[in-house]
């Protein structure tokens, strides 16, 4: 083995890792969006895990029932975590070729 082998191992790892850093920083700029009871509720959060946007529809505000705007909101903002998660994941995963980083 020369050394000639290691460091192109070594230039492999080192722009593997421009890589994910270039990707992470583009998957953190994207926005998710989800909604919750039938689009009464829609949240729109960044890659960053950030809430930007809280949008409610007029006929969700039920002041007899506000434990249910509270559960709709809830509900579209962990899913909209969630699309951010599981984005941020696949994107990790297609660039790695499936090897687990602790990302």
């Amino acid at each position: 083995m020369g050394g000639g082998m290691n460091m192109n191992m070594i230039k492999q790892a080192q722009k593997m890792q421009e890589d994910l850093l270039k990707m992470q920083a583009e998957m953190e700029d994207k926005t998710y969006t989800a909604g919750s009871g039938g689009g009464a509720v829609t949240a729109v959060v960044t890659g960053k895990h950030e809430l930007l946007e809280l949008k409610i529809e007029p006929d969700a505000v039920d002041p007899e029932d506000v434990e249910m705007l509270q559960d709709m909101i809830v509900a579209a903002v962990n899913e909209a975590m969630r699309k951010a998660e599981s984005s941020m994941s696949e994107s990790m995963s297609k660039l790695t070729g499936g090897l687990n980083l602790g990302f």
